[in-house]
């Protein structure tokens, strides 16, 4: 018998004595306010998970976005199992359950047991019921970005219907070491273009590689990263995701934070040259994996010389140096990102109906990502699409645009 005890705001408990069994494992689901995220992290820290699903992620996206939003356990045989952080959002007319983070949160896996990910299943009928039940307004829900694997270990929420992502995610392997990973990734040539960017950083007033180690650093960092990003986004013709003070003051807290753990989850580095830095990378580590969240250039005197491509450059140095077996440029397909890689990976979406509104919007959803899939891996069509942004934009620019939506 598959049954949920409901505990969100007083509520009632949810009955499911009708619903589906889950190859005969006794799963109980529980629908919590945000609030109980002890609950939460103490799964997370015995169990896997994405770095979206950190619970500092959440604790900072809480504390600075304030979202309407829930958390989903579930327990098989009385063991806990798995925990989604979900926040509500309005899209149109509709009502969706998305991760915590939203389009912030890229490769996600939700926490989980290791023993569940070895033999488990959820349950996902008892689980939309149970959010419909508790949480009636919403319609769908939507889950997106989603790894296929971690550790070794198959996403909880890939046995269930799902389509594949739009933006692939590249990757490259450091095993071997740096010296080997330039042997793989036309080397020669990618010496011969850093010794020039030495001669000219040095010429400008020499150059250092920054890794934010204090909350001035951070600030330092990030204050720069959202200017750069704002000319940017400007330039493409569309809307800048990192332009609300919420949003800027959760990386602020994020990245702030992080520095107090033993082995910071989150990380900012940057190149800076006379005095001014001209680029900015954050990351999140995973065991081995170290993935780049987000990253921006200067677009100023020295943009000819490439600051992105050099301190990416020096990051995968020091990832090697430190052991790490894989740098993830995370979502998005660039050229800059191609003169590593050698790992591909495609992320799946899933969307399931919760009220009957939410049919509508599932087919809406799965239909779009067909076309966004189609339209990006068509040279012709992307560039195109490319062209218009900027064209609406009223600006024309030197660089080819990031993949971003």
């Amino acid at each position: 018998m598959v049954d949920a005890d409901m505990s969100f705001r007083n509520q009632s408990a949810f009955r499911a004595e009708d619903l589906p069994r889950a190859r005969g494992v006794k799963t109980s689901i529980s629908i919590l306010p945000l609030s109980n995220l002890n609950v939460y992290a103490e799964l997370a820290r015995a169990g896997v998970h994405a770095p979206p699903q950190h619970p500092l992620w959440l604790e900072e996206w809480i504390a600075n976005v304030s979202p309407d939003g829930f958390l989903t356990t579930i327990d098989c045989e009385g063991a806990p199992a798995c925990a989604l952080a979900l926040e509500i959002v309005k899209s149109g007319p509709f009502h969706i359950a998305r991760f915590i983070g939203g389009s912030h949160a890229n490769g996600n896996f939700p926490v989980s047991a290791r023993s569940f990910l070895g033999s488990g299943t959820l349950d996902m009928a008892a689980l939309v019921s149970a959010i419909r039940s508790q949480r009636p307004r919403v319609d769908a829900l939507v889950l997106e970005r989603l790894l296929p694997d971690l550790e070794g270990l198959a996403n909880p929420l890939g046995t269930i219907e799902h389509v594949t992502s739009p933006n692939v995610a590249l990757a490259v392997d450091l095993n071997g070491g740096f010296e080997a990973l330039l042997e793989r990734a036309s080397g020669k040539r990618k010496r011969k273009k850093r010794r020039a960017q030495l001669r000219k950083y040095e010429a400008a007033g020499g150059f250092r590689r920054i890794e934010a180690s204090t909350t001035v650093e951070v600030d330092r960092l990030l204050d720069a990263f959202f200017a750069m990003k704002a000319g940017r986004f400007q330039k493409m013709g569309i809307s800048n995701v990192f332009g609300d003070v919420e949003i800027q003051n959760f990386f602020r807290s994020l990245f702030r934070d992080a520095l107090l753990e033993p082995t910071p989850p989150f990380q900012l580095h940057a190149l800076e040259v006379g005095g001014k830095l001209r680029a900015v990378t954050a990351s999140s580590l995973r065991g081995k994996r170290i993935i780049c969240d987000f990253a921006a250039i200067a677009e100023d005197d020295l943009i000819s010389t490439s600051p992105g491509e050099f301190l990416f450059f020096e990051n995968l140095q020091a990832a090697c140096a430190a052991g790490f077996e894989i740098y993830d440029f995370s979502v998005g397909d660039e050229p800059y990102k191609r003169q590593w890689c050698d790992i591909e990976t495609n992320h799946f979406d899933i969307v399931l109906p919760v009220s009957p509104k939410g049919r509508l919007l599932a087919v809406a959803l799965k239909s779009q990502a067909s076309v966004k899939a189609y339209v990006k891996n068509n040279s012709t069509l992307w560039n195109l699409v490319k062209r218009l942004r900027q064209a609406a934009s009223g600006k024309q620019n030197t660089e080819s645009p990031s993949h971003e939506d």
